[in-house]
């Protein structure tokens, strides 16, 4: 019975950060403050020249998914993983134990001239 009198269903309430925490531990394998701190702290942990061309897509199982809209930027963060995984540590973010590094595929067809900006 619950307090007006009628019949409980289901489990005690759950504080919403939890359930969020469940929520995202079980789509992407990292907390809500390890995803929040990796997308708050990412220029930070890598410089504004990089994060302009490689940005955090999710976290799974400790490992961290960049992608980058060249391969010659892959290339940079897979020689500086060690530096950027350090960086995310002193700005909080201690899950993030990897980089898993793709290049974004372009939405560009071949022989199309880059568009103006």
């Amino acid at each position: 019975m619950n307090e007006r009198g009628g019949e409980r269903h289901g489990p005690d309430p759950v504080p919403l950060s939890r359930s969020l925490d469940a929520l995202l531990r079980s789509l992407s394998g990292g907390t809500s403050a390890t995803v929040a701190g990796v997308f708050n702290h990412w220029e930070e942990a890598v410089g504004a020249a990089v994060a302009a061309h490689a940005q955090p897509v999710k976290v799974e199982r400790g490992r961290l998914l960049v992608e980058t809209d060249e391969p010659g930027w892959a290339t940079q963060l897979r020689f500086l993983e060690h530096d950027i995984l350090e960086r995310l540590t002193q700005v909080g973010v201690h899950e993030v134990t990897g980089l898993d590094i793709r290049v974004r595929r372009s939405t560009k067809r071949p022989g199309q001239a880059p568009s103006g900006g």
